[in-house]
């Protein structure tokens, strides 16, 4: 668990991801070599990472969509096989309708079915598929805080 310092910088991060580490310090009450370290050790244990996020749109990939999956059998094996693929953003095992819902951003419409078509439903334990094609994104944020 992370205590309510390391929680305070991830919503500064969140906030600007490219904040300089002493004002981070005063906002917490730190020093900026505090901050640089507690950091590190957060990217290195995996709490966060710190990334240029893109509208997909303006870099070239025009199609977007939420896969559904269905799976005979155990779920892991298929949801590792699907994290390996490039256009896959995120995998999460879910309860309900789908095994998994996977978001694929590609460059256009043949991208998207032949992830889709060659790809995704020719994985060993994938039973069916249910695309879902992003036509407009509303809202895209990463600032739910660390609540």
């Amino acid at each position: 668990m992370i205590d309510s310092v390391s929680k305070a910088i991830i919503e500064q991060l969140q906030e600007d991801g490219r904040r300089p580490y002493a004002a981070i310090g005063k906002a917490v009450g730190l020093s900026e070599a505090a901050v640089r370290q507690r950091v590190q050790k957060l990217l290195d244990q995996g709490v966060m990472q710190i990334v240029a996020v893109t509208d997909p749109l303006t870099v070239g990939f025009r199609r977007q969509a939420m896969v559904g999956i269905n799976v005979e059998g155990d779920i892991e094996p298929v949801a590792d096989a699907l994290a390996e693929m490039t256009e896959v953003e995120y995998v999460v095992v879910t309860a309900g309708s789908f095994d998994l819902l996977i978001e694929i951003v590609c460059e256009d419409d043949d991208h998207l079915l032949e992830t889709i078509n060659k790809r995704i439903r020719t994985l060993p334990g994938v039973r069916s598929t249910e695309s879902f094609v992003y036509l407009k994104l509303r809202k895209q944020t990463y600032t739910w805080g660390t609540r």
